[in-house]
Parts: structure tokens; C-alpha cells; sequence
């Protein structure tokens, strides 16, 4: 492959969004570029859950599934690198890569995820993914009535309290500080029997990111089996926001129901604009997506 190559879409992202996109691509005959740094957000999780027909798959197994199924046809390429920066052309797009490449196309997809910024507790990021787990549709009947915590704050804990409790009622909450939850939550909480803990946490004690227990800053601890959380995160790749793209408020990339952002041309999937973070739902935008860059080419060249 040459950089002077043009193709009709590149893909930036060669997770879920961007194969099921790829795949939409390939099978309208066009010529495609995926772009992957290979740092998916759940590379720790070991299993995926609640995608019909890869119910308790390995994540990386459905990836490379996927992936064998996406490079067979004959007009989309993968290359392993990370993608830095973009500009427009009159042309289109030209995307530059970690290596020097550089490579153009009329339309782009960003299926780049996002990044997860995790919190300066100790065992956290080892456990995260594994037994520290964000979604109950996706882990929720693996520990199905087992003992959990919820760490989280504000409405944020309040979501989760009234969420968790349809798989177990064995469920804390830990604020790591004082609460910040109103009045009336905290009321509506302690009325369904769910314990709230505002002391600082110092650590969580794990076994190869089985937590076991969360330590607490002076020194008491709790047992539990799992815990729900939901970090801080960040785009994981600052292209789309160089080429103008908006953000929504809660730093997801802003798409229309075509997955079209504010950007001509430039469309995005997967994770990076969706809070319902999960491989179906990563699967089906990416097709949406894939569909409809095709159908933009198709009313140019008609």
C-alpha cells in the first residue's frame, strides 16, 4: 500500500463500530482504509454478554472474528497504527498516521472509542472491566445477587441504586467522601435498605482483578464480589474536534440519527458518541454508519 492511495472512506477505529462499518463498506464495493492503534476500552474484559449469538464470548474473539469476516472482502484494508492528525482538502480528507503515512479519502468514520480515565484509587484500574464493571446489562447476571458496591456520587449513585437493585439486593453505596446526593435521594436510597458509605477509600484489595475488599483510608474494610462504576472519560482520539466536530455535554462526539456529525462528510460510531456503551450497540452503529456514507457517495456519483 502506497500513501498516494485514495479511498472512498477511511476508518479510524477497527473495533466493533468501525468492522461492522467496514463491512457495510466492503459489501458496496468500495474501497476502504481501517486505521487501529489496537488499545479497544474493554481489552481487560473477559467476557462479552448480552450481544445475541456471542453471548459469553471473549471481546478479542469476536474481534478477530470479525475482523477475518471484514478483510475478506477484497476492497478494505487494515493497517495496525495509530492515526494523529487530519486536514481538509478539496478533495476530502487526508488523514496522517503515527509512522509518517499519510492517506486520503472522500468521507471518514471515526470509530475510536473513548478512553477512560480512572480514579487515584489504588487497584482500581487492574480491576476494571473484570469485577470493577460499569454495565449491568453486559456483567449484572454474572454476579447476580451477590455482595456489590456502587462507586459513584450524586445522580450518578442514585441511577445506580435504583439500577443494581433488580440484580441483587446485597448493593452499597460508596461515595469515597461526603455524599452529595440530595435529601430526598438519600431518603428514597436508606428506604430501600441500601447502605451509603462516605468514608475515602484508599484501596481495593484484588486477586488478579477479582476485588476482594475495598480498604478504606483508616484502615477498615468492606467484602464485596463487584463493584459498579462509571470513571471520567475522554475522547480517545482528538481528530474529530481539530476538524470542527462538536461535542455533546457530556464530551460524547454530537451525531444525527445518521450518525452524521457537523462536519460534512465526516460521520461517527461506537462508543464515542453513545453512553449505552456495549459490542451490539457499537455493531449496529457501525453498520448505520457504514450504510450511509455509502449512500452519501452514492447521491454524488448518480
Amino acid at each position: 500500500m502506497t500513501d498516494s492511495e485514495y479511498f472512498d472512506a477511511i476508518i479510524i477505529g477497527g473495533s466493533y463500530a468501525g468492522l461492522s462499518a467496514a463491512m457495510a463498506l466492503g459489501r458496496a464495493l468500495r474501497n476502504v482504509l481501517i486505521l487501529d492503534s489496537g488499545l479497544p476500552c474493554n481489552r481487560q474484559t473477559p467476557h462479552s454478554h448480552n450481544f445475541i449469538t456471542q453471548d459469553g464470548e471473549k471481546p478479542s474473539i469476536i474481534a478477530q472474528k470479525a475482523k477475518a469476516q471484514v478483510l475478506k472482502y477484497s476492497t478494505v484494508k487494515f493497517l495496525d497504527v495509530l492515526a494523529v492528525s487530519g486536514t481538509i482538502s478539496e478533495s476530502g480528507f487526508k488523514i496522517t498516521t503515527q509512522t509518517g503515512e499519510s492517506f486520503k479519502a472522500k468521507k471518514l468514520i471515526f470509530a475510536t472509542g473513548v478512553k477512560d480515565i480512572m480514579p487515584e484509587i489504588i487497584g482500581f484500574a487492574e480491576c476494571w472491566g473484570i469485577s470493577v464493571i460499569h454495565c449491568p446489562y453486559c456483567h449484572g447476571y454474572e454476579v447476580k445477587g451477590e455482595k456489590t458496591g456502587v462507586l459513584a456520587n450524586g445522580d450518578f449513585a442514585f441511577h445506580y441504586a435504583q439500577l443494581i437493585r433488580n440484580w441483587t439486593k446485597e448493593l452499597t453505596i460508596f461515595t469515597n467522601g461526603k455524599s452529595s446526593m440530595t435529601a430526598e435521594q438519600t431518603d428514597k436510597i436508606t428506604r430501600h435498605n441500601i447502605p451509603i458509605i462516605e468514608k475515602e477509600i484508599a484501596y481495593l484489595k484484588h486477586k488478579n482483578g477479582a476485588v476482594e475488599q475495598i480498604v478504606f483510608k483508616d484502615n477498615s474494610t468492606f467484602e464485596l464480589k463487584a463493584i459498579y462504576s462509571r470513571p471520567e472519560f475522554e475522547q480517545h482520539c482528538k481528530i474529530p474536534e481539530t476538524l470542527g466536530c462538536e461535542l455533546t455535554e457530556q464530551g460524547l462526539l454530537k451525531v444525527d440519527m445518521f450518525q452524521k456529525t457537523n462536519v460534512k462528510n465526516v460521520f461517527a460510531c461506537g462508543d464515542n458518541v453513545s453512553p449505552m456503551r456495549s459490542v451490539s450497540n457499537a455493531v449496529s452503529a457501525g453498520n448505520i454508519g457504514g450504510a450511509m456514507v455509502n449512500n452519501a457517495l452514492i447521491e454524488e456519483e448518480f
